[in-house]
């Protein structure tokens, strides 16, 4: 029989605390002299979760230390990443230790605990039933918990109270208080409570040789502190509950006060160095700062106690240096809990990160900055309560420090960034409007004359009209041009001939100037030669391009610098800005003097520079050119995946604008005529043969007229009724295409009619009922829901009370714009209320605009409905490819964007995932962790390899699901159990390790992006520039960009080969539409990708074509299109259609470039496809380049676009892609020429004025 262990006998005792982080590792330390002096035989081990993914070692050291630990203590583990790794380890270790502590960590964590009789695996109902009675009984003032900003305070005197309730109760009460009192100990973790925490538990579950030391320590009850209260390093006791107690800045009076928002855990456990840092940074510009903690992961206790007075705002901004959600922290997010009282402070709220999953020195050296969990954690969640301008400001140290410990430390730097910028959105809010000096930046892609004001969506010149109004009128010194155009004029023509520049040139920057004081010159000069460069320079000086507007200086944004120099195209990374971008940005911020900036439009360059992915260092160049500048930026509300790199990478604050309104595009000209004839052929009697044979021949000559139809040969009798029926279907289609009318004019509600198309849409897309337009009308003009159901001459029996009040709530608040409100508000620096973004026909939330808007919660993406939509898609796109005559693929490139996942809730992730035949993997909390397989028998197919292409912008926002993707597709991989012939995805991972000799990890890589922070694949710009000759000079580009495969570890690495090699086996290309604004024909994006990769697997399969898809998702259930339909079918609707195009004319020269845009692309998808039918570029050459009248107009209206336009038709015949008859082709070339002349003739006036 053993011998009983006494206080002095070191038989050994093993305890090991597994917690998330490491903030704690320094009171063990300081904690271990004391405790092995009582308990000589100790051995205390602290393990930090955070570390195990860089550092495989310290994860097996945790392993160990569990296998032999006596008493274990798991706090904090919420992720599933941190859990696996050990549950075995825990759950095998659980019956044979004396005690296992489960605390604040996920269900399958805390379930393991067993403290002497208690345990919470529901093997004994006696201690959970006395918990559950003494927690007492729900009030609803309780399960309405969001609004009760006093819940954490309450859970912890609940948690103290427990204890004191227990104290007195004999049997297995007394293990339910130990539990609850190391609860306690734990959340209050200072030195002395972490030494009698250990104290505790082995006095009182020490057991089997270390019995001896039950009952003969002493152990001192925890500690108590604030539950709420405030830290200051200089503060006698550093911690506190008077805020009157915090030491004034040190120099005098106060410039005003800055709100901090600590982690109670890290200022208990004395690892505030990092805090500590922000403190002095702040305080050396004269601020008093009032650092607040809250106990929990509630902080609105903390917000409302020290930083409002009499339910006001007593500081001038907030920065959480928590790292998390206001409410919730890393377990869960209360984002609509957080809006509300952050409505309420009304003042800046900034989200600061302090890193703990990797160190600083990690961080600083790493092209990708935050890590996955970090992305979402950190910054992501927080977004959803409204932060902006995340900023890293410390981290765990790499190098230990005299006691072992990776202490926190600030990021000197960084915290000097953080602070600087705060100081300037005080400085801006304190600030008369009278005073303040505003740039707008407008922006121009390409940077040449004809593309100036590019913005989705936006009528740009209007739209910066009316904010010039609304600033003059709101006090801000402004002087108002006579009108839109003249504002127009000012800046595009100007003096721009005198320089030979596209806009304007407001200011010369001389070459000495901006060498003496441009600080990353040898940087920028490596990449773009000596200053002042070629972009926007006459060879002596640095054009800035723009006007001024009284103390409202509109400047035009540069471009990349690639323009014009193709070979730049191939680069696999972004280049530095040139010489050009740095010193319009230093302009803004020096020269001019600007208090703020807003970027005006969806969108620029700034944030695409070079840089991490997300936590911007200073050597990361949107950091460098925005500086501590507040920075705003009006953006287009259906676009949360773009909007979110500009909050992360540019530290932007977004105002969300609405997008055009939709509604059918109807028909027009020849179709209409079609129409009819096909209706009278459809009611003709059967019997009448001769009526219906020649309404055949009228029918066919007609379809033929407008390209739905050869003229011969002539159709037979049973082949016209084919024919008809199936030219039936596709005028209806083309009749209820919805496309979007116009452009928006910020501050200017829809029209009429817009808004009346809007609703009568959103009732069958939104609520899935067909609404009277005369029902719609009323609501439109004021009426109530019941009033204007009255005047409907039908009713939907499927059309409900909610639907109907939710379009009248629409419709209200559609004519309500509040933009312009919005831009104003924004820039006093107050807090501008979150939003998500999205379509308005599926998320009417977005409404009204002029907020801040964010994504989706990335742990919940792809949501339940998203995995079954994507299931069914992922089938119609099989029965597709089938009908067009072809087999079940084996192998398919899919290409998914983070704007199309955003408003799907994740479908196209469902989609790929299902084609793989797996689904995703969520934890206890729901929570995305991972993927798992569809069984064989379940999925009733085989498993299809699919290579994704990401763009950069769902790589950068998407982390986890691009770990999910890749863990799919290995575990498929991996199913050594599966048929060959059944699983394509591990046949070929097979036969290219067996080929290339690499390991099985690399060859089973299907998840394919740019390098960290790289965007695009440039196709589209080599189209635009026509900066290329042959075909597979497009493929050449895509591959080199977009050739960097992402594993489950999230890491990029560079695999050209293997992406060569699985392209070679695709049988199909596909993307999803998911918006009805956009078309494929819209934005270059499309075919840049998908586009990029169908060319890129022509010529790996040797110059052999594959079919391609497209998922239009924007009506209905969703319907799978070859391109090449679908190509026609937005040429039909909108480019040859005068509802779309004279609605984009009202608008002059934005609209005109609109046009050219669409041309541009459409001949973008024959460049990299080849499935573009000739007779678009015909009919698109008669509408508008042989129709004399039009041409005029459009030359008029806009001189440089309307060349580019017939300059692009020519190109389009001299690279093949259509050949007209020799008097279509000369009557373009005479046009072209034409235009080519106007707007020279144009120039040469302006030079001469």
């Amino acid at each position: 029989m053993p011998k009983p262990t006494s206080v002095a006998d070191p038989t050994p005792v093993r305890v090991a605390i597994i917690t998330l982080d490491s903030h704690m590792a320094g009171a063990v330390e300081r904690a271990r002299p004391a405790l092995q002096r009582d308990i000589p035989g100790l051995e205390l081990s602290y393990h930090a979760a955070s570390d195990w993914n860089n550092n495989p070692a310290a994860l097996e050291r945790a392993r160990e230390r569990i296998a032999s630990a006596d008493i274990i203590v798991a706090t904090m583990l919420f992720m599933e990443e941190h859990i696996e790794p050990v549950r075995q380890d825990l759950e095998a270790r659980r019956e044979d230790c004396d005690a296992l502590v489960g605390i604040m960590s996920a269900g399958e964590v805390m379930k393991l605990t067993r403290m002497g009789k208690f345990t919470m695996d529901g093997s004994t109902r006696g201690p959970m039933s006395l918990l559950k009675k003494l927690r007492g009984k729900k009030g609803k003032a309780e399960q309405q918990d969001d609004d009760d900003s006093t819940s954490g305070e309450k859970q912890a005197a609940m948690l103290r109270r427990i204890p004191r309730i227990l104290r007195f109760i004999p049997g297995t009460a007394q293990d339910v208080r130990a539990y609850f009192l190391t609860w306690q100990y734990f959340l209050a973790s200072s030195d002395e409570n972490v030494e009698n925490m250990v104290r505790f538990l082995v006095n009182r579950y020490a057991a089997g040789p270390r019995s001896g030391l039950r009952g003969s320590l002493e152990v001192q009850d925890p500690i108590e502190y604030p539950d709420v209260g405030v830290y200051h390093p200089r503060m006698e006791r550093r911690i506190g509950d008077d805020p009157n107690d915090l030491p004034e800045p040190e120099g005098g009076a106060s410039r005003g006060t800055v709100g901090l928002l600590l982690m109670r855990s890290y200022v208990l456990a004395g690892d505030s160095a990092h805090y500590d840092g922000v403190i002095e940074a702040l305080e050396s510009r004269g601020y008093r700062v009032v650092p607040a903690f809250a106990s929990g992961l509630d902080n609105r206790p903390a917000v409302e106690r020290f930083f409002m007075a009499d339910g006001r705002a007593c500081v001038d901004a907030v920065i959480s240096l928590t790292s998390f959600s206001l409410v919730g922290g890393p377990a869960y997010n209360n984002s609509g809990a957080a809006e509300r009282l952050l409505r309420r402070l009304d003042v800046p709220y900034l989200n600061a990160q302090a890193l703990e999953f990797q160190s600083l020195e990690q961080w600083e050296g790493s092209d990708r900055g935050l890590t996955p969990v970090e992305t979402t954690m950190m910054v992501a969640i927080p977004e959803l309560d409204g932060a902006t301008g995340p900023v890293v400001f410390g981290g765990r140290a790499a190098v230990p420090g005299p006691d072992g410990v990776c202490r926190m430390e600030v990021h000197p730097e960084r915290a000097k960034m953080l602070a600087s910028r705060v100081d300037r959105l005080i400085r801006l809010r304190r600030s008369a409007r009278s005073e303040r000096k505003l740039s707008i930046v407008i922006f121009s892609f390409p940077p040449e004359a004809g593309a100036l004001g590019s913005a989705a969506y936006l009528s740009v010149f209007a739209s910066l009209y009316n904010t010039l109004v609304e600033l003059d009128d709101a006090g801000y010194r402004v002087e108002l041009p006579e009108s839109v155009d003249d504002l127009r004029d000012r800046i595009i023509k100007g003096n721009a001939a005198n320089y030979g520049a596209h806009a304007n040139v407001h200011h010369r920057v001389t070459v000495d100037d901006y060498v003496a004081r441009e600080p990353y010159l040898k940087e920028i000069e490596e990449q773009w030669g000596p200053a002042p460069g070629k972009a926007q320079s006459d060879g002596q000086s640095i054009h800035v391009l723009g006007a001024q507007f009284g103390n409202v200086f509109i400047g035009v944004q540069p471009g990349f610098g690639y323009e014009g120099d193709p070979m730049r195209l191939l680069f696999e990374k972004g280049l530095t800005p040139t010489h050009a971008m740095c010193a319009f940005y230093r302009y803004i911020r020096e020269d001019f003097g600007a208090d703020a900036v807003l970027h005006f439009g969806t969108h620029g360059a700034l944030e695409f520079m070079p840089g991490k992915q997300c936590g911007m260092s200073a050597g990361c160049w949107p950091d460098r050119l925005i500086g501590d500048l507040p920075n705003y930026y009006l953006y287009a509300a259906n676009n949360p995946s773009e909007g979110s790199i500009a909050k992360r990478r540019s530290a932007a604050t977004l105002i969300s604008y609405l997008t055009p309104p939709v509604g059918k595009a109807g028909l027009y000209k020849g179709l209409l005529e079609l129409k009819a004839s096909v209706e009278r052929y459809r009611s003709a009697p059967p019997d009448n043969v001769e009526e219906r044979t020649e309404l055949a021949r009228l029918i066919q000559a007609q379809a033929a007229e407008v390209d739905l139809a050869e003229l011969e040969p002539e159709w037979g009798e049973e082949e016209a009724e084919q024919r008809i029926a199936q030219l039936s279907e596709d005028i209806l289609e083309m009749e209820y295409t919805l496309i979007p009318e116009g452009l928006h004019v910020v501050g200017q509600p829809p029209s009429r009619e817009g808004r009346i198309d809007q609703l009568v849409t959103m009732a069958e897309t939104t609520h899935g009922v067909a609404v009277d337009r005369a029902c719609v009308e009323a609501l439109v003009d004021g009426h109530s829901p019941r009033e204007a159901l009255a005047q409907s001459e039908s009713v939907d029996p499927e059309m409900t009370e909610e639907a109907l009040e939710g379009l009248a709530d629409t419709a209200q608040k559609l004519a309500e714009n509040q933009e312009l409100q919005g831009i104003i508000h924004a820039l006093d620096a107050r807090f501008v209320p979150p939003v998500s973004g999205g379509d308005l026909l599926r998320s009417p939330q977005i409404l009204p605009t002029g907020r801040n808007m964010h994504g989706f919660d990335p742990y919940r993406l792809p949501s339940a409905f998203a995995v079954q939509d994507g299931a069914r898609q992922a089938e119609r796109l099989l029965d597709k490819h089938r009908e067009e005559g072809q087999e079940l693929p084996d192998s398919i490139a899919m290409v998914l964007w983070g704007t199309d996942n955003l408003k799907s809730e994740g479908a196209p992730i469902g989609q790929a995932l299902y084609l793989i035949g797996a689904r995703p993997r969520f934890d206890s909390f729901g929570k995305l962790a991972g993927a798992e397989l569809i069984p064989l028998d379940e999925l009733g197919r085989k498993r299809i390899d699919v290579v994704i292409t990401l763009s950069g912008i769902f790589r950068d926002l998407l982390p986890l699901q691009t770990r999910v993707l890749a863990e799919a597709a290995y575990l498929s991989a991996c199913a050594e159990d599966e048929p060959l012939e059944m699983n394509p995805i591990r046949r070929n991972a097979l036969a290219y390790q067996e080929k290339h000799g690499c390991d099985f990890e690399t060859a089973a890589l299907r998840v394919f992006s740019n390098a960290d922070g790289a965007y695009g694949s440039n196709v589209g710009s080599m189209i635009d520039q026509g900066a290329w000759e042959d075909e597979d000079e497009l493929a050449d580009t895509y591959t080199r960009r977009k050739c960097y495969a992402y594993g489950r570890s999230g890491e990029p690495v560079r695999q050209e080969e293997l992406l060569g090699s699985m392209l070679s086996g695709v049988e199909l290309t596909y993307q999803n539409l998911e918006s009805v604004e956009l078309g494929v024909t819209t934005v270059d994006h499309y075919f840049d990708t998908l586009g990029g990769i169908s060319r890129a697997v022509a010529r790996s399969r040797g110059g052999e074509h594959v079919p391609v898809y497209i998922g239009d998702q924007t009506r209905g259930e969703g319907k799978v299109r070859t391109l090449s339909d679908q190509v026609a079918l937005e040429t039909r609707t909108r480019m040859l259609n005068p509802k779309w195009y004279e609605g984009l004319l009202e608008h002059g020269y934005e609209g005109v470039h609109q046009i050219e845009v669409h041309l541009t692309n459409t001949m973008g998808w024959s460049a990299t496809t080849g499935q573009v039918q000739p007779w678009v570029y015909q009919q698109f050459t008669q509408t508008f380049m042989l129709d004399d009248e039009m041409r005029e107009r459009m030359a008029q209206l806009n001189p440089a676009a309307s060349a580019k336009l017939a300059n692009r038709l020519l190109e389009a015949h001299e690279r093949n892609y259509w050949n007209p008859d020799e008097e279509t082709l000369e009557a373009l070339r005479r046009a072209g020429d034409e235009l080519e002349d106007y707007y020279e003739g144009v120039n040469e006036e302006e030079q001469a004025a």
